[in-house]
């Protein structure tokens, strides 16, 4: 019997710009033509998901001198960091930024290549009446205020606002993570306050912050986590990779042997030494890892802990012009202090990283989060307008929804007490990694695939394997 061949991932040096499959109309990046496969024996390690977690553990793999074979369901790689070309745009399908002071960001070699392209200093806060700049080096004159009585009260406010959370994030970049892992564990949200920060800093410039940065809303991520994300921001700042999300899984794709990633290849099944497929076989190996998100990995390890989720809907929207930036650079990221609408932060994509948009064109990105990302993307659009038009300072009522992706289990949750450590090794021959192991961000995905290579070659006895010392970075 003869099974459907799956699609080949070809070694490359980079992202094709021409590489695409159709959906909604674009073309997601990441997927390859359908070439015929050929494996003369069976692979030490079947990696199921071609995600970031499961891309970078085949890596760690492959440089043990293990051979691996990556099995990809979808046909792309790439899972939740996927990007869709569309007349000319990238547009990412998630909302998560990075962060350059992430370590695996630069101790996995093969993203030695990755071009990451950053925001302007920091964040910006704005308000109805206020815009402020924060970061963990300084905070930028409050913006539009009104010029009343109430107005300059407020902008007082703010200042001192700003300050204390320019102070706060100045002491978080200069303490070691060490430190920072000692302090007591709660909901983020009761230890600002059990710290002394007042409730309107909390809640106008912490929470909104928080938010971009790991997308909870509510502040309801275990308070290590969320200090150690604000130590990565106040040292670094943020930045996109270069060419949408998917240039990230596509450059580790794109890096291993030929013939290690097939894309349209379901597994069912899994035991320690075979994965069964939908439409290809079974498939023969020595050992499984499994780095699928979540809740596909508990469909194939019944009785695998799925935690709770932040839900993230991404908006992107085609400008007429470029938004007018009279209190800071166009490549600012812009985050909502007050609420006023379903978007909790935005940016000008385009100006970030001109790739994204033909030369003279303008891409702007909105995150909705928390609750409202379940709404319709109609109804989203149709409330996001005058938010967007206050944010940005321009009338967006004529700019074009060019796509929305709407992702339930964008994030799994991380609440107080979160083991950032959770075991990757099930059993000798199988094991599974993924954010949901580590900490919810890509920092803990690639991190993850690290500790769960590392227990596939100790099992193997290989020599090499890839240290996982601790690592306590969000």
């Amino acid at each position: 019997m003869s099974w459907p061949t799956p699609a080949l991932i070809p070694p490359a040096t980079g992202i094709s710009p021409s590489s695409g499959h159709d959906f909604r109309g674009g073309h997601v990046l990441g997927t390859a033509p359908a070439t015929p496969v050929h494996r003369s024996q069976p692979a030490d390690v079947i990696v199921i998901g071609g995600g970031l977690a499961g891309l970078a553990a085949a890596h760690h793999l492959t440089g043990a001198g293990l051979s691996v074979l990556v099995l990809e369901a979808s046909a792309a790689v790439g899972g939740r960091m996927a990007t869709t070309r569309l007349d000319g745009y990238r547009l990412d399908h998630g909302g998560q930024l990075l962060c350059p002071d992430w370590p695996e960001l630069s101790n996995l070699p093969a993203l030695g290549a990755l071009a990451l392209r950053p925001f302007a200093p920091g964040a910006v806060l704005r308000g109805a009446e206020r815009s402020v700049r924060v970061s963990g080096h300084r905070s930028l004159r409050p913006g539009r205020g009104v010029p009343t009585a109430r107005g300059r009260s407020r902008t007082l406010t703010g200042a001192l606002d700003s300050a204390r959370l320019r102070h706060q994030l100045s002491r978080l970049a200069g303490t070691p993570v060490e430190r920072l892992a000692a302090r007591t564990e709660l909901p983020a949200g009761r230890a600002l306050a059990a710290r002394g920060v007042p409730g309107r800093t909390v809640e106008g410039m912490v929470r909104p912050l928080v938010g971009a940065l790991l997308g909870d809303p509510d502040l309801t991520s275990s308070s290590r986590v969320v200090d150690l994300a604000l130590r990565g921001f106040a040292r670094r700042g943020l930045c996109l990779p270069a060419g949408g999300s998917a240039a990230v899984p596509e450059l580790l794709a794109g890096t291993l042997p030929e013939g290690t990633v097939q894309t349209g290849v379901r597994a069912v099944s899994v035991s320690v030494n075979a994965v069964d497929t939908a439409a290809h076989g079974r498939l023969h190996c020595r050992a499984v890892l499994i780095a699928t998100g979540a809740v596909e990995a508990a469909d194939l390890l019944p009785g695998l802990r799925v935690p709770e989720f932040h839900p993230v809907t991404v908006l992107h929207h085609a400008a007429d012009a470029a938004p007018p930036r009279p209190d800071g650079p166009l490549t600012s990221l812009i985050i909502d202090s007050e609420r006023r609408g379903p978007v909790a932060h935005s940016m000008v994509a385009s100006a970030v990283d001109p790739s994204r948009a033909l030369p003279g064109r303008t891409l702007v990105t909105s995150v909705v989060l928390g609750r409202r990302a379940h709404d319709s993307l109609a109804s989203l659009d149709r409330a996001a307008r005058p938010q967007l038009s206050s944010l940005h300072g321009v009338d967006a009522g004529r700019w074009e929804l060019l796509e929305g992706f709407r992702e339930p289990h964008a994030v799994p949750a991380m609440p107080a007490p979160h083991d950032g450590r959770r075991p990757v090794r099930v059993l000798a021959g199988l094991y599974v990694c993924g954010d949901h192991r580590d900490t919810g961000t890509p920092q803990g995905a690639l991190y993850s695939a690290r500790r769960a290579a590392g227990a596939v070659c100790r099992d193997f006895g290989v020599s090499g394997a890839p240290a996982a010392a601790l690592r306590l970075v969000a």
